[in-house]
């Protein structure tokens, strides 16, 4: 079997998340080619030099030099938000295949460039979205597209978590504009790219942003913040559905509440992201006072979840999608065409989106796709 020279760079919660994950799909599935797994990066050399044999990667290295390894054939990137296109260009100019973190880039500006380069360098790229790879919303789009929902009517989308939701929650890197992007990046970017999975292109949108926190704690002080805690999006669907999209980092007691209700003339779909082994079907036509959702539960009847488990009701977790991501990722790298992620266009297209929210609200007007 061909090994594929794998370059991390980071050694936060993502670049733990893409080690295992390059570990389970190898014991997880049967491959056309195994990672192998030959530098590690990260701004703390010492933290590097640990996770690098806590991992099973061969050596810690400065990200330069990753990049430039003749030995490392994919670079997967899991640095903040910032970094993702100087590192990301570095690595297509050495002709890499590039796994990127979500989202894209900073800015629409960069984003452009750096699907323009991996179009150019001809490179395998990938851009980490890892919920479109849960079974549950695989069967989720399948419901729509077959019709079980009549056509479709409308749509609510929701991504909110309560990390920021402390108003003495202390300034990070996530609170500036160059470095990240606010909640509408952060957060935001799942949601934009799950409405697109669901029910393709969007035509049309108006929204406002919302800092509720104009200052945070930081080195004794306090600092201003410059980005959004939370967005509202109208939106207006190219296949004629309407609907609404909302992100926050700031609503308590929401840990993971990446959530959708898609309507029909025939039903209703729910899934919460927190009971990701469940999607929710509400089908008309039952006895009045007896209709109701019905809960449809995740099982080996799914294909990707078979491969990790025999039995209903076992359940998938965050790291089985990353798995899943990672297997999608080296067969791309193999040749083979038949499983797909989400590569740097269409990433780019969740970074349009997002920039026309953006757009949107500073002109407070609709605007158009």
């Amino acid at each position: 079997m061909r090994e594929i020279g794998i370059g991390l760079i980071g050694t936060g919660f993502m670049g733990r998340a893409h080690a295992l994950a390059f570990h389970h799909a190898v014991s997880t599935f049967e491959l056309s080619v195994k990672p192998r797994l030959v530098a590690l990066a990260d701004a703390d050399a010492a933290r590097a030099e640990r996770c690098a044999a806590d991992w099973g990667f061969a050596k810690a290295c400065d990200w330069e030099s990753l990049v430039n390894d003749p030995a490392v054939e994919l670079v997967a990137i899991t640095t903040p938000n910032r970094l993702h296109y100087p590192m990301t260009m570095a690595a297509l100019a050495a002709g890499k295949a590039v796994y990127c973190e979500k989202p894209l880039a900073v800015t629409l500006d960069e984003a452009s460039a750096m699907r323009d380069a991996a179009k150019r360098a001809g490179v395998v790229n990938r851009v980490g979205y890892n919920y479109l790879q849960n079974p549950m919303l695989k069967l989720a789009r399948e419901l729509i597209e077959s019709g079980e929902l009549g056509e479709i009517t409308g749509y609510h989308g929701e991504f909110s978590e309560d990390f920021m939701g402390d108003p003495q929650a202390p300034f990070s890197w996530r609170c500036e504009t160059e470095q990240a992007g606010g909640a509408l990046a952060d957060l935001g970017s799942h949601i934009l790219s799950l409405s697109r999975f669901l029910l393709g292109d969007v035509a049309a949108l108006c929204a406002d942003l919302h800092t509720a926190h104009a200052e945070r704690p930081h080195q004794g002080g306090r600092r201003r913040v410059e980005i959004d805690d939370q967005a509202h999006v109208l939106l207006r669907f190219a296949n004629g559905a309407h609907g609404t999209l909302a992100t926050s980092w700031l609503r308590h007691g929401r840990k993971n509440h990446l959530a959708f209700e898609v309507y029909g003339t025939r039903g209703t779909l729910a899934y919460d992201q927190e009971r990701l082994n469940e999607l929710r079907l509400y089908g008309t036509g039952g006895r009045p006072g007896l209709d109701g959702f019905r809960t449809l539960l995740s099982g080996p009847h799914l294909p990707d979840y078979a491969a990790f488990c025999p039995a209903a009701g076992h359940q998938l977790g965050y790291n089985e999608l990353k798995t899943l991501e990672v297997r999608s990722l080296l067969e791309a790298l193999a040749g083979n065409g038949a499983l797909t992620g989400v590569d740097f266009q269409e990433a780019w297209e969740v970074e349009r989106l997002a920039q026309a929210v953006r757009d949107s609200a500073r002109e407070e007007r609709w605007v158009r796709i």
